[in-house]
């Protein structure tokens, strides 16, 4: 049995080009069902990433060689909810026990110490996958949807209560 280690820490402006990287790995399959402007959001640029980085927290899950591997962005809406965004982890990594859960769970612990009651995010119906892995998790679909340039997203919601 391989054991494969990881470690999540918080990204800074220097895993601009990982992230983007990890993002495009993780979604390019995915790339016809979305807009192009869709797809150039959800696979931000390195620009993109370190403009996101001025509202959001994001981590990143790094290899045993500092490669990144996955990534993970959310940020406070209110006193009660935090919201998730740009999760993502490299197509070799999903499905294995370990990066995904650390960068969800560490999200889940920021959020629930800056006073959090609930997480969303949003998804597209093409991203299966996604949704099975949040639905183990927790998080249940709350029935809104909404217009991601031109494709329906659909919320989905975790109590940290």
């Amino acid at each position: 049995m391989i054991v494969q280690k990881y470690l999540i820490r918080r990204a800074n402006k220097n895993d601009a080009k990982g992230i983007h990287k990890v993002l495009l790995a993780a979604f390019e399959e995915y790339r016809d069902f979305y807009t192009p402007e869709g797809f150039n959001d959800t696979v931000m640029s390195e620009e993109a990433v370190i403009n996101r980085m001025k509202g959001m927290i994001l981590y990143v899950a790094t290899d045993q060689n500092q490669k990144i591997i996955g990534t993970i962005g959310w940020q406070k809406i209110n006193n009660k909810e935090a919201h998730i965004r740009g999760m993502a982890v490299l197509p070799n990594w999903q499905g294995k026990s370990g990066p995904a859960s650390a960068l969800l769970q560490i999200v889940e612990q920021d959020a629930k110490t800056e006073g959090s009651r609930f997480l969303t995010l949003d998804t597209t119906k093409i991203l299966k996958r996604a949704q099975n892995f949040y639905k183990k998790y927790g998080f249940k679909e709350t029935g809104k949807t909404g217009n991601f340039f031109g494709s329906i997203i659909y919320e989905y919601i975790k109590s940290l209560d």
